[in-house]
């Protein structure tokens, strides 16, 4: 299977899954493919110097939520399993397929998880009925980048937008 079949793959997953449970204010669910693009978004605005391979594993960062879904963190604890064992496996496996080091030094990791948390808070108070202090309490401040004005896309569009800005970073 070809890096695009199997990113197109991925990509309607990804853009079919919702963060948050669903419980997101809009006409659409805020998808993991769209969550994906904006914590990808805020990584490269605080790191304009990363390498486009380190840009790609922050999109790619929420990739096994493609084949597992996406469950909230307390839940990941409470599943009784190994949860993050078997995401770090499936990140390993989609790291190799797309070219990126199975393994991520725990500074790349960190910077990433950085932006993940940042998108966390933006989601959290613009589309999850968070208060801001609630999310700061959970997430942290964010600091370093501008607010982005979060609205949800249809299934189509994150999809459309995450393949591209996927093509772009797997050149």
């Amino acid at each position: 299977m070809s890096q695009q079949a199997i990113g197109l793959i991925e990509t309607r997953g990804l853009a079919r899954v919702a963060r948050w449970n669903g419980q997101t204010v809009g006409a659409h669910a805020f998808s993991v493919a769209q969550h994906s693009l904006l914590v990808e978004a805020i990584f490269s605005a605080l790191h304009p110097d990363a390498e486009p391979r380190w840009q790609l594993a922050s999109l790619l960062h929420d990739a096994p939520e493609y084949v597992i879904g996406d469950l909230i963190s307390p839940f990941k604890a409470a599943v009784g399993l190994d949860y993050k064992e078997l995401e770090l496996r499936l990140t390993r496996a989609i790291h190799i397929r797309f070219g990126l080091p199975p393994e991520s030094s725990a500074e790349d990791v960190a910077l990433i998880k950085r932006a993940d948390k940042m998108s966390a808070y933006f989601e959290a108070t613009q589309l999850a009925g968070f208060t801001v202090t609630e999310a700061r309490k959970i997430f942290g401040v964010p600091r370093g980048v501008s607010p982005p004005r979060l609205n949800p896309l249809s299934v189509p569009e994150a999809q459309a937008l995450y393949l591209e800005r996927f093509r772009r970073l797997s050149l």
